[in-house]
């Protein structure tokens, strides 16, 4: 009487019930090297002779193979343009506009750096100066793009309430939203980043995050409709590069808008590194301000950002643990 059984997700006919000894023989597998789950049930190997498969059973048969997928080279990078919500940039270099002596000063490094955007707080106007020096009296907000953010934010309410006073006073619906959780270590909350980041994008703001360098808080972000990932380096103005390449390096395989990091830039080293991990831009505002010729180390953030980037698509050579010569040893004299 002929039967049908289930092996392994895949139907099969045989002549009739059958040990399970006889049926994996007969599939020519040797019964000492792997095992079998019958409806949901091991069989021990012991009892394999006198078990026998019958109709409509479903039986699972497994062995032990090596881990992971097949190793592969991976593909050369592609170069693209930095898009950030429609907008184009040529430069992949942000600098802020925090910590300067003065705005002259702010402005040189800003046109030393080669940067097409610049961070700007919202602050109160100084009632009792009325005539102060301004930011946009140094910088033309029509030649640069002003990228308003919420430093200094805790919670997400104080957030939305920042941007929509500087959409307000410039129209500006690009933003970069930052909530952070302690004053001490400035690390984003994200809980309420994401809970503000919903805020903005119902509100019609086009929104950058600042965020932890953790991939799901990342992918979640770009779930919810972000239009660049912003994940730190390290501690915001700490100088201590980047501190978790590995992470920052899953957000960008993973991620299909901008990636940027912010904070944590020392030196233009720390720049370089970032662009060779692949971010799509980088962006910094003590490790300009506060070296001792902002203008000179602005110059050297904006070679260190399109060197890095260039290593990036060239694709590094592999490291080895011993040495390779460069020159061939056949043929020595």
């Amino acid at each position: 009487m002929a039967i049908t059984v289930t092996i392994n997700g895949e139907t099969r006919h045989l002549g009739g019930p059958v040990s399970v000894t006889v049926l994996l023989t007969g599939m020519g597998l040797n019964p000492a090297k792997i095992a079998v789950e019958r409806n949901h049930e091991i069989v021990p190997r012991s009892q394999y002779d006198e078990t026998l498969v019958g109709d409509g059973d479903k039986l699972e048969i497994v062995q032990f193979i090596g881990g992971g997928n097949e190793l592969r080279t991976p593909d050369r990078p592609v170069d693209k343009p930095l898009v950030i919500a429609g907008r184009t940039f040529h430069s992949r270099l942000i600098i802020g506009t925090g910590k300067y002596k003065t705005y002259a000063q702010n402005a040189a490094a800003l046109e030393a750096s080669g940067a097409e955007m610049v961070t700007v707080a919202v602050r109160r106007v100084n009632l009792t100066d009325p005539d102060q020096e301004r930011l946009v009296d140094f910088i033309d907000p029509k030649k640069y793009t002003y990228l308003p953010n919420t430093a200094g934010c805790f919670t997400g309410e104080d957030a939305v309430r920042t941007l929509r006073l500087a959409r307000e006073a410039g129209g500006w619906t690009l933003v970069k939203l930052e909530v952070l959780g302690d004053k001490k270590t400035l690390y984003p909350n994200m809980i309420e980043t994401l809970r503000a980041t919903e805020l903005l994008l119902k509100d019609g703001f086009q929104v950058m995050v600042y965020c932890s360098d953790d991939p799901l808080m990342a992918k979640r972000l770009e779930e919810l409709g972000a239009c660049a990932i912003m994940p730190l380096a390290a501690p915001i103005g700490s100088g201590l590069g980047v501190q978790n390449p590995v992470g920052i390096r899953m957000i960008i395989e993973d991620a299909k808008v901008p990636v940027i990091v912010d904070a944590g830039v020392g030196t233009a080293s720390d720049a370089a590194v970032a662009m060779e991990l692949g971010c799509d831009a980088v962006l910094m505002n003590t490790a300009i301000a506060e070296a001792k010729d902002p203008v000179t180390m602005a110059r050297a953030m904006q070679h260190a950002v399109e060197g890095g980037r260039l290593a990036y698509l060239a694709g590094r050579m592999a490291k080895r643990r011993y040495a390779d010569p460069s020159s061939p040893l056949a043929g020595l004299i």
